[in-house]
């Protein structure tokens, strides 16, 4: 999502704004209050001539700190007669005629001050914006040392003191100064009256009229998105991110969403497009304790047309969701969760709307006419290149940006390849150690196999390519909570080719192949392996890329009638596969040696089931030739290929293996061809390591 981490107003230098004027004003009330109450105090105050006078603020002292006038609000800053200053003389014109109104009033809105409140918080405040009030908070404390207002001394100032219950419940954790985080109490070893109270620089900052990002924020990494009112993009957000945008009061949502952070950004697209600023918030294993309050206070001193947006969620989301979400504040949070009602149980008075984000492609409005827009260079169909892809408005972007920096480094014309690179990269799941990534190298040129299982495979690619539209804008989606996957099942002998042509499929597409390792899957706690498919189908819905399971009958196998705990917990898992599969929104290929080991259960929730046969003898002869293509080779070894192809019953895979056999002999004896020899005895030699009987011989080589 674009952004910025901090956003900054112009207030560099230049005059006093509005605020700050409002703010020295009431301040000057304050000091008259003050000097009045020194004046009580030193009356009949003996001290006035004791020779440790240095050590404490005397008298005379308080009596000129509560008489000086303070600072001019009219007067001009050092900045002020710099170069510029002008300009920024004229933007602090601007931000008042534009209704710079008294921000301790919208504090009071905003947060539900009382007149206590607002009488304390000005208190506490003072030393903050008039060095002044040091040394007289100094000598109403009796203590030089304490130069910020006490509890008691900002209850005094304020007409009431520490003995009434109803005052020393507007310090209670609960009370809307210290839970709305304007004001915090220190020395907690001291009692209650002696406390001193400090604000936030945040908050006297937002009194003065800068709108600064909280530092602390800054460093979150929260990024503040200024309200970007633009009618086309508004008119194309739709569903939660319309709903959102368009409420008339504030709301908390869950949104849940499959593929990152795709969906919100099509809320934080249509709150901006709707005039309202919006606080992204990714959340880096900071404590929420921390952060959470920090957005909340910074959504509700910029007013309640701000918005808290948070993703991706922890693990544990509750703590955060509750530390941020308040009936005043418009806050979404998305992650592929599931919404929990609890989550909001310590934010009283909020109530957690959970909403289901579309899913991200063609049907979600994701056309080529975006693509072409982002890439108005392109050679080719576009429409072709991308549909592979289920990318929001920001991967569109992210996407068309670095394929056009790609090329400009190559000095080339943009094409697919550069948009098919860039979205391979952006979309690389995080599979860890469950699997192996495969980056395709192979084509359909690169398979040798008949027309039927050629066709059906062509017919897979088509099947990931558009599911989005026809699943989606023709409306050929069940019910039943059934996601867009496209599963495949590649049944044959070994060596045919089924996990050749998996990377074929994974390279058409444009995509990354990532086998699944199954040793680091399969675990033998009850459960585990179940954890350990769940993240590699999670991770897989959430990117873009072809999972292999290869041997998938360890993990598809048939259930088995239960005769003990074993029994039992290996059908459970069984029954876990057969229910993931549903719901599955990616591109997986199962591979197997015997089909009659996959449950008939499994073969109904695939898409398609593609026999590879074993090769006959014309087949046999083109393997051998595409093994040998680039090695050299004397004359009389094409009549061998063909002789080894009708008389060795080899798969491609012992083919290929044969082939290198020979190539390898060759380069040993030097720098000589590949002769009909070697053909032959790579040939022989994979018939021995099959334990078959050679042609020719009355027994099979002992291997």
């Amino acid at each position: 999502m674009p952004g910025r981490a901090c956003s900054v107003r112009r207030r560099a230098g230049g005059p006093v704004g509005e605020e700050a004027r409002l703010l020295l004003g009431r301040l000057r009330e304050l000091r008259a209050e003050a000097a009045g109450l020194v004046a009580r105090r030193s009356a009949d105050d003996p001290t006035a001539d004791d020779p440790l006078r240095g050590l404490y603020v005397a008298p005379e002292a308080a009596r000129r700190a509560a008489s000086a006038a303070g600072p001019d609000p009219d007067a001009r800053s050092a900045a002020a007669a710099e170069p510029g200053a002008g300009a920024d003389a004229a933007a602090d014109a601007d931000d008042a005629a534009d209704g710079g109104a008294d921000r301790l009033g919208g504090l009071v809105r905003e947060f539900g001050l009382s007149a206590l409140d607002l009488r304390i918080l000005l208190a506490a405040v003072a030393p903050d914006v008039d060095r002044g009030f040091e040394p007289l908070y100094g000598y109403l404390n009796d203590d030089v040392g304490r130069r910020r207002a006490s509890v008691a001394l900002a209850l005094e100032l304020a007409g009431s003191g520490p003995h009434l219950p109803r005052a020393r419940g507007r310090f209670h954790a609960t009370a809307p100064l210290i839970a709305g985080g304007l004001l915090a109490l220190e020395d907690e070893d001291r009692p209650l009256p002696g406390r001193a109270l400090r604000v936030p620089e945040r908050i006297v900052a937002h009194l003065l009229g800068d709108d600064r990002l909280d530092e602390e924020l800054c460093r979150a990494g929260v990024a503040l998105l200024p309200a970007a009112p633009d009618p086309v993009a508004g008119a194309g957000a739709d569903g939660p991110a319309a709903l959102v945008a368009r409420s008339r009061r504030p709301v908390t949502v869950h949104l849940r969403e499959r593929r990152g952070e795709a969906s919100a950004a099509s809320v934080v697209t249509a709150l901006r497009a709707a005039g309202r600023a919006v606080l992204l918030y990714r959340p880096q294993g900071r404590d929420p304790g921390v952060v959470g309050p920090l957005l909340r206070r910074e959504a509700r001193l910029r007013g309640a047309g701000t918005a808290v947006v948070v993703t991706p969620l922890p693990p544990d989301p509750g703590p955060l969701i509750s530390s941020i979400a308040a009936p005043g504040v418009t806050s979404v949070f998305a992650g592929p969760e599931s919404c929990d009602p609890d989550w909001a149980a310590g934010a009283p008075g909020v109530s957690l709307l959970a909403l289901d984000a579309p899913p991200v492609g063609a049907a979600a409005g994701v056309t080529a006419e975006r693509w072409r827009a982002e890439l108005p260079g392109f050679d080719g169909d576009v429409a072709e290149a991308v549909a592979s892809y289920r990318l929001g408005e920001d991967g569109i972007r992210a996407v068309a940006r670095g394929a056009r920096e790609l090329a400009d480094f190559e000095g080339v014309a943009l094409d697919a390849r550069h948009v098919r690179l860039t979205a391979r990269r952006l979309s690389a799941p995080l599979l860890g150690r469950h699997a192996r990534q495969v980056r395709p190298a192979v084509g359909f040129g690169d398979l040798v196999l008949p027309e039927s299982p050629r066709s059906q495979l062509v017919e897979l690619v088509g099947r990931a390519r558009y599911r989005d539209v026809v699943l989606g804008d023709w409306r050929l989606r069940t019910g039943g909570g059934r996601g867009r996957g496209v599963v495949a099942l590649f049944a044959g002998p070994s060596g045919t080719g089924k996990t050749l042509a998996a990377e074929v499929v994974a390279g058409e597409l444009g995509l990354d192949l990532y086998v699944v390792d199954l040793s680091s899957v399969v675990d033998k706690y009850v459960g585990e392996t179940e954890k350990n498919l769940e993240r590699i189908f999670a991770e897989a819905d959430r990117t873009d890329a072809v999972l292999l399971f290869d041997e998938a009958d360890a993990v598809f196998g048939k259930r088995s009638q239960v005769r003990g705990s074993n029994d039992r917990y290996a059908n459970l898992e069984s029954a876990y596969l057969l229910q993931r599969l549903e719901s599955f929104d990616g591109i997986a290929v199962l591979t197997t040696n015997l089909r009659a080991n996959v449950d008939e259960a499994f073969t109904r929730r695939l898409d398609l089931v593609v026999d590879f046969p074993f090769p006959d003898a014309a087949l046999r002869a083109t393997l051998w030739r595409g093994a040998l293509a680039g090695a050299p080779t004397e004359p009389g070894v094409e009549d061998e290929v063909v002789r080894c192809a009708a008389e060795f019953e080899l798969a491609g895979g012992a083919i290929r293996s044969a082939a290198l056999t020979a190539c390898y002999a060759a380069r040993v004896r030097g720098e000589g061809p590949v002769t009909a020899a070697d053909v032959r005895d790579g040939a022989r030699r994979e018939y021995v390591k099959a334990g078959r009987l050679v042609p020719g011989t009355a027994a099979a080589w002992a291997p």
